[in-house]
């Protein structure tokens, strides 16, 4: 067992980036360097011949050296200069054995650092970060990796967040369900169409918040199916505004709408009745009494596609740009004190965000704190 281990971590370390990197680079000098002193020799020792030959018959170009003898202190420097090429090139073999070794080590130690961080991601570690000493490959990698390390940190923590949330928004209705139950049994709360209507009341919020977490896990997914067909976006505003009417006129505001003569479009009518029953009830539950809530309608263009723009714009209580960024997540309210009867389930906007997406479309949304926001929704006319 110690043998096979052994030899695994041989075997690993012979495929490690630094033993490669520095095996070639010695192979490289040192082959160049044998050939340079094999030439380097060669070439001194003929030319070396040649000048003895040439001094002795003091003639230049006689080539014929046969029957010459050199003596011992022609001897004595040839193998001098031999030696002196052997040392060069051995120094000339180290010096690239350094080079090629503090090259590697450049490139693997930031790869096993990198290696190490992707290790404590793999066991949940989110908060590690790689130090990026440099602005080539290896330090764009090392970014990238941190950035991914912060994007699952954030999402962990959504994720934590919407378990907690989606347990606590099912607990409170099936608190009041189980208490008021439980009260009848034991005679302490009287059955009478009252207790009836409340209860029928909670249930259906039950059912409505687990409808709208199918909507969107499904919706999120890509699974949510839809029945596009030609369909008039002003229509399903006037619908929209007449049906909620009632609920303006209770805080007293003044709900309008402004539409534009603009075509039909290929949408899920139901789902964009969905989109702007959304976007209008969170306009009215934070807008005050006497307070106004449009809803317009007109053509605008990107680029080379032209779109629907419907807008939604109020005079509420605004959002603070800290908060702007995460409105459409799950359960995100800008108040943390809201219940989910003031505050609403916080799903609505991240259900409006994934069916106008669906439809090919996009959201955006302007808000200052303290007087208002507006969302706009672009559905492309055409797709």
């Amino acid at each position: 067992m110690g043998l096979a281990t052994n030899l695994t971590a041989v075997v690993t370390a012979m495929n490690s980036i630094m033993y490669r990197i520095n095996g070639l680079m010695f192979l490289l000098v040192g082959l160049t360097v044998v050939i340079l002193v094999y030439l380097a020799e060669a070439q001194m020792t003929g030319l070396f011949h040649e000048y003895l030959a040439n001094d002795a018959h003091g003639v230049r170009g006689i080539t014929g050296v046969e029957g010459l003898t050199m003596g011992m202190p022609e001897q004595v420097f040839l193998a001098s200069v031999h030696r002196s090429l052997i040392w060069v090139g051995i120094a000339i073999l180290v010096a690239g054995f350094a080079a090629s070794y503090a090259l590697s080590r450049s490139i693997t130690v930031p790869l096993r650092k990198l290696a190490t961080a992707v290790g404590q991601i793999e066991k949940g570690d989110f908060d590690h970060r790689v130090a990026v000493n440099s602005g080539d490959e290896v330090g764009q990698l090392a970014g990238a990796i941190n950035r991914m390390n912060q994007a699952l940190n954030q999402n962990n923590r959504l994720r934590q967040r919407l378990l907690a949330d989606v347990a606590h928004e099912l607990k409170t209705p099936l608190a009041v369900i189980q208490g008021n139950l439980e009260g009848m049994l034991e005679g302490v709360i009287e059955l009478n169409q009252k207790q009836l209507h409340s209860l029928y009341d909670e249930t259906l919020h039950l059912n409505r918040l687990i409808r709208d977490l199918r909507d969107l896990s499904l919706a999120e997914a890509g699974q949510l199916f839809l029945e596009k067909r030609p369909t008039d976006i002003n229509q399903i505003i006037i619908k929209a505004v007449h049906m909620l009417a009632p609920l303006a006129e209770e805080k007293a505001i003044l709900l309008s709408h402004s539409l534009q003569s603009i075509p039909e479009i290929q949408v899920d009518a139901a789902r964009t009745n969905q989109i702007l029953y959304n976007l209008l009830t969170n306009a009215l539950r934070y807008t005050g009494e006497q307070g106004r809530v449009a809803v317009s309608t007109a053509v605008a263009r990107q680029g080379k596609q032209a779109y629907i723009k419907i807008e939604v714009a109020d005079n509420g209580s605004g959002i603070s740009a800290e908060d702007l960024p995460f409105i459409f997540h799950h359960f995100y309210r800008s108040d943390q004190s809201r219940d989910r009867k003031s505050g609403g389930s916080g799903i609505g906007l991240a259900i409006v965000k994934q069916l106008v997406e669906l439809q090919g479309g996009t959201i955006e949304v302007t808000s200052q704190l303290g007087k208002g926001s507006t969302f706009a929704v672009f559905l492309p006319i055409g797709a």
